[in-house]
């Protein structure tokens, strides 16, 4: 890195142009000096895009691979929900399918994707990087759920009305809209009808959603975003609110950022802050800037 801890230093022979191809670092792996992990680690638990090891344990990711992440145990979201008694589950797309395959040795991973059809990315399953949602404790089977192929376990759950109080939801592959191997048409027609489902469940009424990706287009953002902590923020994503308490013919000019969704959970259960979080603001406003919202100002709610 430069001297600004944050930087990349580019080598000497970097294209000069990313018309000529993509930069080139001096440094480039997958954990920085101070071992923090940067690019796509594999989770140590199956579904992986890493093997479980020769003769091992077929539910884990062989932990002599050099992209296997060991086992996490900062606290996370999910932590601060269960001690709260907070009902929450995340849904998968495929993660059924996926880790069945993963267990058969029938799965085609390449790059930590499941190139098979419906494709599987399992590098975007975060709660299963964390020790205490390891395979068989109790806490995985309750919150890391089948999404089902096309999302159709999810859908089963909210047309029944019994999504618990948090959701996370990830798409299978070839319906997440991500560059390269999928199309925009197929995940918005996807989204387009869960969100009908959710608009029609019996929870509806009490629902926020909140709709985001990762990239979606930012690459090439014309904009700089504001100056934090070494982490980000990073380039602008798009994110939809929608819900009976999204404030109608309102411009919201409130800075938001991907853990602004944290932050309101945080906020509607009156859990503590995250360390992530509570670093990430300081970062912002030692930079003369203000923490991120909690999207709280979008909202028609008691404060």
């Amino acid at each position: 890195m430069q001297s600004d801890g944050v930087t990349l230093k580019l080598a000497s022979n970097s294209p000069a142009s990313a018309l000529n191809g993509p930069p080139k670092f001096v440094l480039s792996g997958n954990l920085t000096p101070d071992f923090f992990a940067v690019n796509t680690m594999q989770p140590p638990y199956q579904p992986s895009g890493n093997k479980p090891a020769s003769g091992g344990d077929a539910t884990l990711a062989d932990p002599g691979a050099a992209t296997t992440l060991p086992a996490q145990t900062q606290q996370h979201i999910g932590d601060l929900l269960n001690n709260a008694k907070v009902s929450w589950a995340r849904y998968g797309g495929a993660w059924g399918a996926a880790l069945s395959a993963a267990q058969s040795g029938t799965s085609n991973v390449i790059y930590g994707a499941n190139l098979s059809t419906p494709n599987f990315q399992p590098h975007h399953q975060p709660f299963n990087y964390f020790a205490d949602l390891a395979p068989g404790t109790a806490n995985r089977a309750q919150h890391l759920l089948d999404g089902g192929l096309g999302g159709s376990e999810f859908i089963k759950a909210i047309d029944s009305g019994t999504l618990p109080q948090v959701t996370f939801y990830k798409p299978q592959g070839n319906l997440n809209e991500h560059p390269g191997y999928t199309d925009v048409a197929s995940g918005d027609q996807h989204i387009a009808d869960v969100i009908s489902h959710l608009q029609k469940s019996p929870q509806w009424n009490n629902m926020l959603v909140v709709v985001t990706y990762d990239e979606n287009g930012g690459f090439w953002d014309h904009v700089a975003p504001p100056k934090a902590d070494r982490w980000g923020p990073g380039t602008r994503i798009p994110a939809l609110i929608v819900s009976p308490f999204a404030k109608k013919g309102f411009v919201d000019h409130t800075q938001y950022d991907t853990t602004s969704i944290l932050r309101f959970i945080t906020h509607r259960f009156s859990l503590p802050t995250l360390p992530g979080i509570a670093a990430r603001d300081a970062a912002l406003v030692a930079n003369g800037g203000k923490p991120m919202g909690d999207l709280t100002a979008a909202l028609n709610i008691k404060q």
